[in-house]
C-alpha cells in the first residue's frame, strides 16, 4: 500500500513517514500543498493523509481540487483544528475521515487500514483467499492456520493483490503500489516475489495473466494463464 503525506511540520511529516514505513507502506512527503497537490494528482496512493494548515495551498482547497480532477483515494484529514465546523467543510471537501492533533500513532494506522479496507471493499481487518489469511492490524500470514514469514517487499505484494481480489492487478500497478517515490523500480523484481510467495503459500495462490499481470482469488473461482 503507498501513502502519500502531505504536512508542512518537519518533525511530525518524519515521525509519520517512519512510523507508517514500519507497518508496511511505502511513503512518500510532501511538506506544502502545491507540492502535495501536483504529487496527488501525477502518482497513484492508495491513501492520503493531509493537514489542513498547509503553505502555498491549504489542504481543503487541495481536496476540492483533487476531488475535481477525479482522485477517488482515501483521504485521512488530520490537523490541529478541532472545531465542529472545520470537521464539517473538511468531509463536505472530499474527506473520508478525520484525526485532530495530538494523536496517537495506533489509532491514526488503524483509521488509516480502515480506509485502505473500504476503498477496496473489503469490511474485515482479514483478508481472505482459500487457506491463505493475512491480518491487516498484525501483519500475520497464516497457511491452513500455520504462520508464514514473508518479507517486507513479499508482504506488500501479497497484501496488496488481497486488496484486489478477484482483479487482474499489472506489474506497473504493483510497482507503483509497494514502491514509494524514491525507490529504484524494478519491474523484474516483482516476478522475483511473485515466486517466493509461489514457494511459501502455493504454487497457485497467485495467477499470472499472460501479458497482463496478476491475479489472486479464491480457489473455487479457479485461474487464467
Amino acid at each position: 500500500m503507498r501513502i502519500l503525506i502531505v504536512e508542512d511540520e518537519p518533525t511530525l511529516g518524519k515521525q509519520l513517514k517512519s512510523t507508517l514505513e514500519a507497518n508496511g507502506y511505502a511513503v512518500d512527503l510532501s511538506v506544502d500543498g502545491e507540492d502535495g497537490h501536483f504529487m496527488g494528482s501525477t502518482e497513484d496512493y492508495d491513501a492520503v493523509i493531509l493537514d489542513l494548515g498547509l503553505p502555498e495551498i491549504d489542504g481543503l482547497t487541495v481536496l476540492g481540487m483533487w476531488r475535481k480532477e477525479g482522485r477517488k483515494f482515501p483521504v485521512l484529514v488530520l490537523t490541529a483544528r478541532d472545531s465542529w465546523s472545520d470537521k464539517v467543510a473538511g468531509l463536505d471537501a472530499g474527506a473520508d475521515d478525520y484525526l485532530a492533533k495530538p494523536f496517537q500513532s495506533e489509532e491514526l494506522i488503524a483509521r488509516l487500514r480502515a480506509l485502505i479496507r473500504r476503498a477496496s471493499g473489503n469490511s474485515s481487518s482479514e483478508l481472505i483467499a482459500g487457506g491463505v489469511r493475512l491480518d491487516t492490524r498484525s501483519g500475520r500470514v497464516t497457511l491452513d492456520g500455520e504462520p508464514v514469514k514473508l518479507t517486507a517487499q513479499e508482504y506488500k505484494l501479497l497484501s496488496y493483490l488481497l486488496h484486489h481480489k478477484g482483479k487482474v492487478v499489472s506489474r506497473t500497478e504493483l510497482i507503483e503500489h509497494i514502491y514509494d517515490q524514491d525507490f529504484d523500480r524494478d519491474s523484474n523484481t516483482i516476478e522475483v516475489f511473485v515466486t517466493r510467495i509461489r514457494k511459501k503459500l502455493g504454487p497457485d495462490v497467485i495467477t499470472t495473466i499472460r501479458g497482463l499481470g496478476y491475479s489472486l482469488d479464491d480457489p473455487a473461482h479457479g485461474g487464467r494463464g
